[in-house]
């Protein structure tokens, strides 16, 4: 399984969800599901926002599980 990073990445950043919420503006219901893996799927411009606020390459977003 596939799972992606954003509480560890954020927690190294000392930064909240909330405030990845507001500079990516995506829906905070809709990260929430993203970081505890609710969701099936997830748009590349999504990623791309995600990598660019976190300041991380794509690949490091991503976990094998």
């Amino acid at each position: 399984m596939i799972r992606l990073r954003i509480d560890e990445l954020l927690e190294e950043k000392g930064k909240t969800k909330y405030w990845l919420a507001k500079k990516t503006d995506i829906d905070y219901h809709a990260l929430s599901k993203l970081a505890s893996g609710k969701t099936v799927s997830i748009r590349f411009d999504t990623i791309e926002k995600l990598s660019e606020a976190l300041n991380v390459e794509i690949s490091e977003l991503f976990k094998k599980e």
